[in-house]
């Protein structure tokens, strides 16, 4: 048996910048400078790790819980006012469900996964879907949530492909033993060395055909 699992932020949803400005903005409103490397280490964190980097290195007020929360209710707002996808997203999934069992593994927390997923009509498509948070909260670079993914659905992770896009997605995915499809972001794009863990690394969703990943599973 053989599955393939997608990414969801920056990888079907136009989402990762939006988690940026949200936080930037948390820190703005309390004058606080936002450390270089914040953005890129936060991408792929689970909720409690990222929240938990908002009070400890950015400098948040309140606690880790009280960033989550603002973090979440200001992408709850967003998503309220339409969600973004990347182009050829929900054509993509559909392609890849015509042959294979799919599922989801997300760093958003579950209440936004449940209504991306149901915003873009997908819900009935993925035997599972799944929050790093739901993972023990360890977020991507672990292999974890792509491990229990691959658990749930009842497939080898060695007899799966991942759909990602960002340096810590494609990271966990390929520390789980997945087969990698890359799909670099025009945010925060993961570093040349990252990409070389990818199988495969494309220019858009357009170029995720059945046979490419037909391809990559029969040669695992």
């Amino acid at each position: 048996m053989t599955a393939v699992v997608f990414d969801m932020d920056g990888t079907l949803t136009d989402t990762e910048h939006i988690w940026d400005v949200v936080r930037r903005g948390l820190a703005d409103a309390e004058g606080l400078p936002w450390p270089e490397e914040a953005s890129r280490a936060m991408m792929g964190m689970a909720t409690q790790e990222w929240s938990a980097y908002l009070s400890d290195v950015v400098g948040l007020s309140g606690t880790a819980q009280d960033a989550a929360k603002k973090t979440i209710d200001g992408m709850a707002a967003s998503y309220a006012l339409g969600l973004d996808l990347l182009p050829g997203a929900v054509e993509a999934v559909q392609r890849m469900h015509s042959r294979w069992p799919l599922g989801l593994a997300s760093s958003s927390p579950r209440v936004l996964i449940d209504e991306a997923v149901a915003a873009m009509g997908l819900t009935d498509l993925f035997v599972t879907t799944l929050s790093t948070e739901e993972v023990n909260g360890a977020g991507k670079p672990a292999p974890d949530v792509y491990l229990e993914v691959c658990r749930r659905i009842g497939v080898e992770p060695g007899s799966a492909v991942a759909i990602e896009d960002a340096h810590n997605g494609i990271l966990s995915a390929h520390a789980a033993g997945l087969k990698v499809i890359a799909i670099p972001p025009h945010f925060n794009p993961p570093p040349a060395s990252t990409l070389a863990l990818a199988d495969v690394v494309l220019d858009s969703l357009d170029d995720l055909t059945t046979d490419l990943v037909a391809g990559l599973l029969g040669a695992a």
